[in-house]
């Protein structure tokens, strides 16, 4: 982009001294022509100049804010994961599923507390010497519904595999995947929620989403798609900066 800038102004001063030699040298009767049609040369190479400027910021803009209303929807994504692989030991594979979770499960709320007992087994070895042994007793005190742990009065979680309103072409989605990965003989739960940029900006510079497509940067997202989870690691958290949320 540079580069292209600094040909625009070298291009604009060119024709700046075209105009000023032809107005020195040149027949007057040619005059009025050449430079007018210069001056509507400089004309546009200026507009060409400042939307090679103004553009990339105007997209960055654009970026950024929809980056961070699609971030929102995939940290729900996340924590109703989250929440149903706390309670049923895996992560649901569509969004069908981790809804129906969410309106019927709920969470266990339980307190352990330590305790004495008689050791019956080393109390007969001993000869009735009675001898005892600690143990943790965990008392299940009730149920909290998921939906209000996570969501409380709001029913967006029943729309979370939408991109926000206004960003992506009509009917765009989340992609979700989940199961196991094996480390180590022991299968681990794993899920993943993406969408790729080309959607999120499939209205912008198809230049710029290009570039951004290509992105490594510490304070940007990498990669061609937003997602949170993996398929091939074992994580849970986002792959956007602190700058646009808690990844974690």
């Amino acid at each position: 982009m540079l580069t292209i800038i600094l040909i625009a102004v070298a291009s604009i001063l060119i024709t700046i001294g075209l105009v000023w030699l032809i107005d020195k040298f040149l027949p007057s009767g040619l005059k009025p022509f050449l430079i007018i049609g210069l001056w509507i040369l400089i004309a546009f190479l200026g507009y060409q100049t400042f939307m090679s400027v103004y553009k990339p910021i105007e997209f960055n803009q654009v970026k950024k804010k929809r980056y961070a209303q699609v971030i929102e929807k995939l940290i729900d994504i996340r924590d109703a994961q989250l929440a149903h692989k706390q309670v049923t030991g895996k992560f649901a594979g569509d969004f069908d599923h981790l809804i129906k979770f969410i309106d019927t499960a709920k969470y266990t709320i339980t307190q352990r507390r330590d305790s004495t007992v008689i050791d019956e087994e080393l109390t007969k070895r001993y000869g009735g010497v009675e001898t005892t042994k600690d143990i943790i007793i965990i008392d299940t005190l009730g149920f909290v519904p998921v939906k209000d742990s996570l969501f409380k009065n709001s029913t967006r979680y029943k729309t979370m595999m939408n991109l926000p309103e206004g960003i992506g072409p009509e009917g765009a989605k989340f992609k979700m995947e989940a199961g196991t990965l094996d480390q180590n003989d022991v299968k681990i739960p794993v899920f993943e929620s993406s969408v790729k940029k080309n959607v999120i900006l499939y209205d912008q510079d198809k230049d710029l989403v290009i570039q951004e497509n290509q992105v490594i940067a510490v304070d940007d997202v990498n990669g061609d798609a937003l997602m949170v989870g993996s398929m091939s690691e074992v994580k849970t958290n986002g792959n956007w900066p602190k700058t646009y949320g808690d990844d974690e």
